[in-house]
């Protein structure tokens, strides 16, 4: 089979090389794999900016159906139509796992970066971090399951959006715009987001079609501190920090009112960050930071896909697994919003 591999440590070194079908053990599911979209956490690996052990296929985020399943499998069958937590070898045994955090675990090896991912034919998971695809939900959109979990994991469990709450958010990549849906079905008050001028060409629009905002700030040209204080009057409840950018987490903190919420979900790429220390003390304010998913994310994430409330088709395009190299300069560039890798 045809796949996507890190082939080793450094800058770059993507290949398309052949692989052997994967073996799975009696409680594993090998899935053929339909779409497989391209995170942020991809690119980073491309640029040796994130963990990871070569040679390794990469891709973690997926849809597929099941082909074949181990002899101590009950919940699935041939013909399944799944998509799966990238919780993979967990050890089931330290206190994080013992708590129900088992994303978090030190021993944890997820698809895509510690074991073979999902830039392939096939993907063999584990069947408990398996979650069956709704009906009325397409496998491309099935694909975006990973971070619509992310989102509702991080924005609706652990930041606790309110009704009410003026929300800020940076960045108008994916991820932001899964939190500014989220926050709108949780009964958020204004979503502002803030993002550069070249999204205005092609992201903005997008945002425009899922109507999940209320105002968009151009950080290159307007004065984001000044405007959000004049739109909410003493600043914003919660900033959800989607953006990585070293100036947006800094002008997140100036924002946000006196003990208000800064949900942190996107990565920099870089090892230190400055901040205003002293005013993010002075404000007390709570700042949340965050990695993957629960199992309760994954629950709501498909649930709100199913009922229509939560709209990912807008943000997504496709290309073919060869195309992968321009897939990944499109993202980069901001020519494209989320595109899946179809195998």
């Amino acid at each position: 089979m045809l796949a996507l591999v890190k082939t080793q440590k450094g800058e770059g070194f993507f290949s398309l090389e052949e692989r052997p079908i994967p073996k799975y053990e009696e409680d594993e599911v090998l899935v053929r794999v339909a779409f497989g979209g391209i995170c942020g956490t991809d690119i980073h690996i491309l640029h040796d900016q994130f963990t990871y052990y070569p040679p390794v296929i990469v891709g973690h985020e997926f849809s597929g159906i099941v082909e074949e399943v181990g002899n101590k499998v009950t919940l699935y069958k041939k013909g399944d139509a799944v998509v799966g937590e990238p919780h993979n070898k967990a050890c089931g045994k330290c206190y994080l796992c013992r708590n129900g955090h088992i994303q978090n675990c030190n021993d944890k090896l997820s698809i895509g970066w510690g074991i073979d991912g999902c830039f392939t034919s096939y993907v063999v998971m584990p069947e408990k971090l398996l979650h069956k695809i709704p009906e009325g939900v397409s496998l491309e959109e099935a694909a975006m399951a990973e971070p619509s979990a992310i989102v509702a994991h991080q924005l609706l469990e652990r930041a606790h959006v309110m009704p009410g709450d003026n929300v800020v958010i940076m960045g108008v990549g994916p991820i932001a715009l899964l939190a500014a849906e989220m926050s709108r079905i949780a009964g958020a008050g204004k979503i502002i987001l803030c993002g550069c001028t070249s999204d205005k060409d092609y992201r903005l629009k997008i945002a425009d079609e899922l109507a999940c905002y209320d105002l968009f700030i151009d950080v290159q040209k307007e004065d984001a501190a000044a405007i959000i204080m004049k739109e909410t009057g003493i600043g914003a409840d919660l900033v959800v920090e989607a953006s990585g950018a070293a100036s947006a987490i800094r002008t997140g903190i100036r924002v946000l009112k006196k003990r208000g919420r800064m949900c942190a979900i996107g990565m920099t790429g870089a090892p230190t960050v400055e901040i205003p220390w002293n005013e993010a003390m002075m404000k007390v304010l709570d700042v949340q930071f965050n990695m993957s998913s629960s199992y309760n994310g994954w629950n709501m994430a498909l649930s709100l896909m199913a009922s229509g409330k939560l709209k990912v088709a807008p943000m997504i395009g496709v290309r073919p697994l060869a195309e992968w190299k321009r897939a990944f300069e499109d993202l980069e560039s901001g020519k494209a919003m989320k595109l899946l890798l179809k195998i």
